[in-house]
């Protein structure tokens, strides 16, 4: 999307040259008072007390990772991003804006995933303001941070540029509450009833979070926001049916468990039989095998240890 940020061209001097002049100013007041009191000794006196206090509204200091857009009269003249002290026009209006990075925790959001299950997933995001255009002017920030003030109803410069930033975060976590609905209902949770080749929500690792970023950075880039990393950190069933899947889970496991089992048996047997047969030991005919398989399958599938039962007869008795 394109940009609508401008670097600022207008006025600018060194804020420690600007405040010797004004300490010139302020000189000049002190000599016209000691003066014989007159009418122009008295205009002038006065002309440069109200100068002296206009160009008090002229400083900036700006650290690193710091803005100001600058406002005149209503019609914006640019941002200003270089560090240091300087003195612009008294009156422009200098709105201060914080580039730093921020985190926000979303709390877990229920949603229903791709096949209708309900879901708990949250995420954790770091975001910066990349076009201070837009977040001034592209969404009405400005009004929710004026409309805080402190106890005098008066509303402190820091005050309003904390604010401001607490009113780009929550644009950021709507938008990104909305994209994290559209992402999570694009996905199945697991594979238990989804294709197990198709990217589940607990699979799909770094490109669900690829893509949950990419989501995010199209619904913040109309604010001039950009998403530096985004990443799910918290995802689990609702409690209404978190037992129920645990059941499953756990039905699944014993399944699992049991081929693995039965085909560790089935191999044993086998072998058994082959060296029975190979070695000569004994000779059993079809009646016996059966009963052979059957008595040892029994032995090593069974949950419990086996109660052999001792024969002290013959094979046939």
């Amino acid at each position: 999307m394109e940009t609508k940020e401008t670097t600022f061209q207008g006025f600018k001097m060194n804020g420690f040259l600007a405040l010797f002049l004004h300490l010139i100013v302020f000189t000049g007041i002190i000599v016209l008072g000691f003066l014989t009191l007159s009418i122009p000794v008295m205009i002038l006196s006065g002309c440069l007390s109200i100068l002296w206090f206009i160009l008090m509204a002229g400083y900036v200091q700006l650290e690193p990772n710091e803005a100001r857009v600058m406002v005149f009269f209503g019609t914006y003249k640019g941002t200003f991003r270089e560090t240091g002290f300087y003195f612009f026009n008294p009156f422009l209006d200098k709105k201060k804006l914080s580039l730093r990075a921020r985190n926000l925790d979303v709390e877990p959001i229920k949603v229903n995933d791709k096949i209708g299950n309900p879901i708990l997933i949250g995420l954790v995001l770091v975001w910066k303001l990349k076009d201070t255009y837009k977040a001034m002017f592209e969404i009405d920030a400005q009004t929710m941070a004026s409309s805080n003030t402190n106890g005098n109803g008066q509303a402190t410069i820091g005050n309003v540029v904390a604010n401001r930033m607490l009113a780009f975060e929550n644009f950021v976590k709507v938008q990104s509450d909305a994209a994290l609905r559209q992402v999570a209902g694009q996905y199945a949770y697991d594979d238990n009833e989804a294709d197990q080749q198709e990217m589940t929500l607990r699979s799909g690792g770094e490109e669900i979070n690829e893509q949950l970023e990419q989501k995010l950075n199209e619904r913040l880039a109309m604010a001039g926001m950009e998403v530096v990393e985004a990443r799910i950190n918290y995802l689990a069933y609702a409690p209404e049916i978190a037992a129920v899947m645990l059941r499953r889970q756990q039905a699944s496991a014993i399944i699992t468990a049991r081929e693995k089992i039965v085909e560790g048996a089935v191999s044993m047997v086998k072998m058994a039989l082959e060296k029975l047969s190979d070695e000569e030991i004994v000779e059993l005919d079809e009646e016996k095998k059966a009963a052979m398989v059957s008595n040892l399958l029994v032995v090593l599938c069974a949950d419990e240890s086996a109660q052999p039962v001792v024969n002290t007869g013959t094979l046939n008795h």
